[in-house]
């Protein structure tokens, strides 16, 4: 079966998107569409695909099975819930959403519809992750203790004031963390579990003009027991890997964007030996640590097969509308404990 996709939202972003659909041999782009003509134009004429005049237009297609949204984050729900409503299955950017009521609104509307929903984290999907994922399946850390994620990364002021909706509450719906860090949010959450509460501090320190924070420190109690630490930023320059740490009490192992830098077992064997001298040099890209373009586009490609095969077979895609909904749920909790500057509990 091949499946016709539709881009919405022609922002950087979508190259990722175009790319992706590109390399698997079951799927091509029909055309895509912006608010802004001209950057639809564009895309177009890269992909050589349709620019589409209006977004009714491009969901009438009767070529276009699958649309992805790659819109400002605060702008992703009204797409979503149109598509769905004229069949399409639906492929989110992360976030899902700003806000929980929005992403809920999403999830009702492609579950009402009978559509698949997938919301993007690329992460989830490199060979390391899953090898970490893996072993924490198979108890091979033992008891968790701890697990931490680390986003020091540098965005310019020039980052900032390249977009009217960059650095809002209304379409970025938060700074470094909801934007840049959700991703090793949702990567910590898949590893570690659900989080049973946070505690959290948050600053604007290095950027002007934006309503959001550019640093934000929390510390995490899982439901497991486990402790953890979220740091993230976007004034660290000059920008490092993002970086996962897990800790148990028979193992530890650190994630450095696709790199595995430290995997070390109370009973150590070949196997882990090599498995470290083979997966410490994977990362090929600077993982958009100072240039958010630096990055690869496989997990895209990854994610979008998962989601193909979700519909082919009936089955739910690795990352659908309630997970994506997890790491947006974090992130607020880390919001509403900074502001309040007390402890605070999920489920919210």
């Amino acid at each position: 079966m091949s499946f016709g996709f539709g881009i919405i939202g022609c922002g950087m972003i979508s190259r990722f998107h175009a790319k992706a659909i590109a390399d698997l041999d079951n799927a091509n782009l029909i055309g895509c569409w912006n608010r802004t003509p001209d950057a639809a134009a564009r895309l177009a004429t890269e992909t050589e695909s349709m620019a589409f005049s209006s977004l009714d237009e491009m969901l009438a297609n009767p070529e276009i099975d699958v649309v992805t949204i790659g819109t400002a984050s605060g702008a992703h729900r009204d797409p979503a819930i149109a598509a769905a409503n004229a069949g399409k299955h639906v492929i989110i950017e992360k976030p899902l959403e700003v806000t929980l009521e929005r992403c809920d609104q999403i999830i009702e509307a492609c579950e009402k519809n009978g559509v698949k929903l997938a919301t993007i984290f690329p992460s989830r999907f490199h060979r390391s992750s899953q090898i970490l994922k893996k072993a924490v399946n198979a108890d091979k850390f033992g008891n968790l203790t701890i697990g931490d994620a680390y986003v020091k990364w540098y965005r310019s002021q020039e980052y900032y004031d390249s977009g009217a909706w960059r650095g809002t509450w209304k379409w970025d719906g938060g700074g470094a963390l909801m934007n840049q860090a959700i991703h090793s949010v949702d990567l910590l959450y898949w590893l570690m579990g659900p989080v049973e509460s946070v505690v959290a501090q948050t600053a604007t320190l290095a950027h002007d003009r934006i309503e959001v924070e550019d640093v934000a420190t929390a510390a995490l109690k899982f439901k497991n027991g486990a402790l953890g630490v979220i740091e993230a930023t976007t004034s660290a320059f000059p920008g490092s890997l993002k970086k996962i740490e897990l800790h148990g009490s028979k193992g530890s192992a650190t994630l450095e964007e696709e790199n595995i830098t430290v995997w070390e077992f109370a009973e150590p064997n070949q196997e882990d030996r090599n498995l470290l001298e083979r997966m410490s040099n994977q990362t090929e890209t600077g993982g958009g640590a100072a240039d958010p373009a630096a990055i690869g586009h496989h997990g895209h490609c990854e994610l979008f097969r998962d989601t193909l095969q979700a519909i082919e077979n009936d089955t739910t895609p690795l990352i659908d509308g309630h997970e994506g909904r997890r790491s947006v749920e974090i992130v607020l909790a880390v919001y509403q404990a900074a502001k309040s500057g007390t402890r605070v509990n999920l489920p919210l």
